[in-house]
């Protein structure tokens, strides 16, 4: 059987919030559900836009509307600094899509990773004063930690508004306007917006702000298309306030009031909008945004969410889905080359190895705290692979892929993951700049992890940043091994069982459960995502009949109690060497599915894992 943690135990209505007892009379299932969430009453699900949160909270919002009304109405030019992942290219389309219709004299500028690196640099703002001579700068996804580029502004006479959302332990900058949950002092309720839900909130205060003085304006909500898919995208937690935002926008797209773009981009992968669901934010139309900065510049991707042109949005979104396919090809290629290295590491690892066990490939020492470091020749520099991390770095490596292989290493080994690469793959000397992107599991807030290397040695990381579960950093080639062994120090630190992958399920479901009604209520119940998990249930099925589909897909014919039709069941990417043709029965872990196929729909379960039930 499955080792599974239910994710609520009790199982009787009655054990259940009294509040929500009366939904279990429709749903019980619905009902513990929720509860699972930790969702006590009903209203918590609420999702009118009147249920978010009230602007004027936001610690400096007032001031940067103020600042930012001041600038329209003057005629002033103001220019939007951006990040080039998908949160920051919805932040500068909504920016710049709200700020025109109110307007502004607005142009925007997106850092190209490979040449400027992160966040407002003084970089940054001396190209932004050449190309743009601007007035005022205002940053979405960014600036948090941009003391230096804010100085560089203001020594030229420009306003600095920062919007933001990423976590800070250090004062702000001393822009005129800072505005980021997250920031010391802030007490917004929610710290869950992501960069794009802190720039709505700052316009949809503008444009109340202009409404109520007479002045043009715009009505913000029409771009919740824009605010779901940056949310969701940028894995932003679904708290209430958050929930609510995407299922606005969700909404939005599936009524064909979105952006051009949008629509396009859904062209291209072959999906149709009535049917969009919210983790396609995450699987579809994220990967396509994204693969502009990652793999040449997110202007490309913004345009496409800017563009009122039909012709224009399907020329753009055909750019982007040829550059994410380069992605998977590159991503692939270092997937492939980091699961060799990490095996290999593994094997020896587990090996008795001793201190003057060397090879011309590699060698290998084990030192005090079990740390295996390897130098491998010839591309391979340093690679740690303690039983608490990965790190990893290889100088041909793509720096727009990094995090994407951090991220498959995560969910693979489940261990904190960081990939590094080449700032410039033309410049791999002992000083040169390298940078890394890392993923973390749940218990190990990674970037607080990275601060206190930081802290402890200050002269190993040039920058850093991020949220929890996911960071960047800068540092010099020649402080690889010492940041690794600094990093490892603060794993050791850590309780043994946050190493320990706990697999949760909602339980079993009943009968009548496994249709497709329910499999439709189901996944318009709530919006499901990081911070709300997605449900996933579990039981013990009679197997009726088994197919391995292109050696690595398991098709599945199922019984359950009471069913009195068969279940089909799909476990991708099995391993088929652990399948048991003689089995009788199976504990799965899955979630509901509908699958479509000529036309025809079909309740299916997407199995996520399996153990074989043997029978005496």
């Amino acid at each position: 059987m499955l080792n599974l943690t239910p994710r609520y135990t009790h199982t009787r209505i009655d054990e259940l919030p009294l509040a929500l007892q009366p939904l279990a009379a429709q749903s019980s299932t619905l009902a513990r559900l929720y509860a699972g969430r930790g969702i006590t009453d009903p209203s918590e699900l609420d999702i009118g836009l009147s249920g978010l949160l009230p602007a004027e909270k936001l610690h400096g919002v007032i001031e940067a509307v103020r600042l930012l009304d001041e600038a329209i109405d003057k005629g002033q030019r103001i220019l939007i600094v951006g990040d080039f992942d998908c949160d920051g290219a919805t932040s500068t389309a909504l920016m710049m899509r709200a700020l025109t219709k109110m307007g502004a004299v607005v142009d925007f500028l997106v850092p190209d990773r490979f040449k400027y690196g992160y966040g407002l640099t003084p970089e940054i703002v001396e190209l932004g004063i050449k190309t743009y001579q601007p007035d005022m700068i205002v940053t979405v996804d960014n600036g948090i930690s941009s003391h230096e580029g804010v100085a560089r502004a203001q020594a030229d006479g420009i306003t600095v508004i920062i919007t933001d959302h990423h976590l800070t332990t250090k004062e702000t900058p001393p822009a005129q306007a800072v505005v980021n949950p997250n920031q010391l002092g802030c007490g917004f309720a929610s710290k869950a917006l992501v960069g794009v839900g802190v720039a709505f909130y700052v316009l949809g205060r503008l444009a109340k702000l202009r409404r109520a003085e007479g002045k043009s304006t715009v009505q913000v909500s029409q771009y919740l298309d824009l605010v779901a898919l940056g949310t969701i995208a940028d894995v932003g937690v679904l708290d209430k306030n958050n929930r609510i935002l995407v299922h606005h926008g969700l909404a939005a797209i599936r009524q064909g009031r979105c952006c051009l773009g949008i629509l396009a981009l859904l062209e291209q992968a072959g999906r149709d909008p009535k049917k969009l669901q919210a983790q396609d934010f995450g699987f579809v139309l994220g990967p396509r945004i994204n693969a502009a900065g990652r793999m040449d510049n997110m202007r490309i991707g913004i345009e496409c969410l800017l563009t009122e042109d039909w012709p224009t949005a399907q020329r753009l979104a055909q750019e982007l889905e040829q550059l994410n396919r380069t992605r998977r090809q590159v991503e692939w290629e270092m997937r492939a080359q980091a699961d060799s290295i990490v095996q290999a590491l593994t094997e020896t690892d587990s090996n008795d190895v001793s201190d003057d066990d060397t090879s011309d490939d590699a060698a290998i020492e084990n030192n005090e705290s079990d740390d295996v470091i390897v130098q491998c020749a010839p591309k391979i520099e340093t690679i740690n692979t303690h039983k608490r991390s990965i790190v990893l770095y290889q100088d041909d490596w793509h720096q727009g892929v990094i995090g994407i292989v951090a991220g498959r290493l995560k969910e693979s080994h489940y261990l904190p993951s960081i990939v590094f690469a080449p700032a410039d793959t033309q410049r791999t000397g002992e000083d040169d700049a390298i940078k890394g992107s890392a993923r973390s599991i749940a218990g190990v807030h990674i970037r607080d992890a990275i601060e206190q290397v930081a802290e402890r040695h200050p002269d190993l990381i040039s920058h850093f940043g991020g949220h929890a579960m996911a960071a960047g950093l800068t540092l010099k080639r020649r402080n690889f091994d010492a940041f690794e062994a600094a990093f490892n120090d603060v794993m050791a630190q850590i309780e043994d069982e946050v190493f320990a992958e706990q697999k949760f399920s909602d339980g079993p479901l009943q009968a009548s459960d496994f249709s497709l009604w329910f499999a439709e209520h189901l996944a318009d119940a709530s919006i499901w995502g990081h911070g709300f998990a997605p449900p996933i249930f579990d039981g013990v099925f009679e197997v009726l009949n088994f197919k391995i589909l292109k050696d690595k897909h398991l098709k599945l014919s199922l019984r359950y109690p009471d069913v009195q039709y068969p279940i089909e069941a799909i476990y991708f990417n099995f391993d088929s060497s652990l399948w048991d043709y003689r089995a009788e029965h199976v504990h799965l872990l899955f979630q509901l599915d509908i699958n479509e196929w000529n036309g025809k729909q079909s309740l299916q379960l997407m199995v996520k894992d399996l153990a074989i039930v043997k029978t005496t």
